[in-house]
């Protein structure tokens, strides 16, 4: 049997948050993923609120939040899926606070 090169907990650690947060319905297990993904920017006015059959709700501060961010949505869930594992955000919501 091949072994495997371990792997760093910084590689492991989002998906093992994204399992818990698709597991539990709710996403907030997800915030430093998704702060990461994101930026400081943005993470100021928005939250993961819930992860269902891959569709992350995100929760932001103003309409023009939700606005601005669903034109962004396939680079976001790019960026979260390079974190997190392939298909593992098939869908992005915003709703507000």
């Amino acid at each position: 049997m091949a072994r495997r090169e371990p792997q760093t907990l910084e590689h492991l650690l989002p998906r093992v948050l994204a399992r818990l947060a698709e597991q539990s319905g709710k996403a907030d297990t997800l915030t430093p993923v998704w702060n990461a993904a994101v930026g400081a920017h943005i993470s100021k006015h928005t939250r993961p609120y819930t992860l269902e059959g891959g569709t992350l709700v995100v929760t932001v501060s103003s309409a023009e939040w939700a606005h601005t961010l669903s034109r962004q949505e396939s680079t976001l869930r790019e960026q979260l899926n390079a974190r997190l594992g392939a298909g593992a955000v098939s869908a992005l919501t915003f709703r507000l606070e």
